[in-house]
């Protein structure tokens, strides 16, 4: 037996799958790679193995660059893994970490993006104030009021690094990082920060939402624009990148992209077409 415990890095897209932790009559993220390395021997059971995933994400969300943690039986073959998961799942790089290492705790921070489309209803959107609104998020605050209310967490208080934003074409590309997220916080912020932009709240009325001591419902943003873009270790923790995993990766990135570029053009061409 290998003994080892290893930390490795994988990615998915959640469109097909009930979030990425393990729940009952849903299939999960966490259940595919938990039968895959089953399935290969690579371990027994989620005990014996103390399996454990750095970050959990909601239905339809992605990741790019998420972790795991396990012993392993012997040494980690990530294509061989990968064959057993669906394509849409892939492990792509690998690193031995100590007994105790801990995916979740260890890591230093989490780093998200939300991809958000600028529509043709949004050319008027103030940018500037939208900016503006990403600074005050920045730092640490009590995110009570841009996060589900979850009566198991009792402290609300979280370090924002990063909250920023770039216009790529016609889309504009955010980005956060902090070293734990509460429940559905990006995109409760992200709600308001386009409600912001938009028009539809006044700037007073989103600093009300750091008062703690009020209490606002309003719906998250679509978990669709949401990627697990990295779960950052520190210079520390080397992983060593497997090209093969990452070549199947990119080709299936590169498959659906060109899926749904034609869809997208079809759709587009359809639209503009008079009846005349």
């Amino acid at each position: 037996m290998n003994g080892n415990r290893y930390l490795c890095k994988f990615f998915y897209i959640g469109a097909n799958y009930h979030g990425s932790q393990r729940q009952l009559n849903h299939i999960s993220i966490e259940e595919c790679i938990i039968n895959a390395l089953v399935k290969k021997k690579y371990m027994n059971d989620v005990i014996s193995s103390r399996f454990e995933v750095a970050s959990r994400t909601d239905r339809r969300v992605s990741a790019r660059g998420s972790a795991f943690s396990f012993i392993a039986k012997k040494p980690p073959i990530l294509m061989e893994i990968n064959s057993a998961l669906p394509k849409d799942i892939g492990i792509w790089a690998k690193v031995i970490v100590p007994q105790d290492f801990l995916s979740r705790y260890n890591a230093e921070y989490r780093h998200y993006k939300y991809i958000f489309p600028l529509y043709f209803n949004d050319s008027a959107m103030d940018l500037d104030l939208m900016k503006e609104a990403c600074k005050e998020l920045g730092g640490r605050h009590n995110f009570t009021n841009f996060s589900k209310r979850d009566k198991e967490e009792v402290n609300t208080l979280r370090d924002l690094i990063v909250a920023r934003f770039e216009k790529q074409d016609r889309f504009l590309i955010f980005d956060f990082k902090s070293r734990a997220f509460l429940r559905q916080q990006i995109r409760r912020m992200m709600t308001k920060i386009i409600e912001v932009g938009r028009n539809q709240i006044s700037y007073d009325n989103f600093l009300q939402l750091f008062d703690p001591s009020n209490e606002f419902s309003y719906k998250p943003a679509d978990a669709n624009g949401l990627i697990l873009w990295d779960v950052n270790f520190g210079q520390k923790v080397r992983f060593e990148i497997d090209t093969k995993s990452v070549e199947r990766m990119k080709r299936f990135l590169l498959k659906r992209f060109e899926e749904f570029d034609l869809k997208s053009r079809l759709f587009h061409i359809m639209e503009q077409d008079d009846f005349s």
